[in-house]
């Protein structure tokens, strides 16, 4: 049997941390506590300068419709 390397050690560390985690949990608490770890890939920050962008140039486009057209 060959040694582990330290990556092999640092994996299986990792496995046994999360095989205790779970331990004693239904399937319907795992599924919950993964749900909630999803996060969404675009910060609130961005969203907000995107929603800025586009809401801020509809209305400039209306404003120029409506008194320059």
């Amino acid at each position: 049997m060959a040694a582990q390397t330290p990556q092999q050690r640092r994996a299986n560390a990792k496995f046994v941390k999360d095989q205790e985690a779970r331990r004693g949990k239904s399937e319907d608490q795992l599924k919950k506590k993964v749900e909630k770890a999803q996060k969404s890939p675009i910060s609130p920050i961005w969203l907000g300068v995107l929603a800025f962008i586009i809401i801020g140039g509809l209305v400039f486009e209306l404003l120029s419709r409506f008194f320059l057209g």
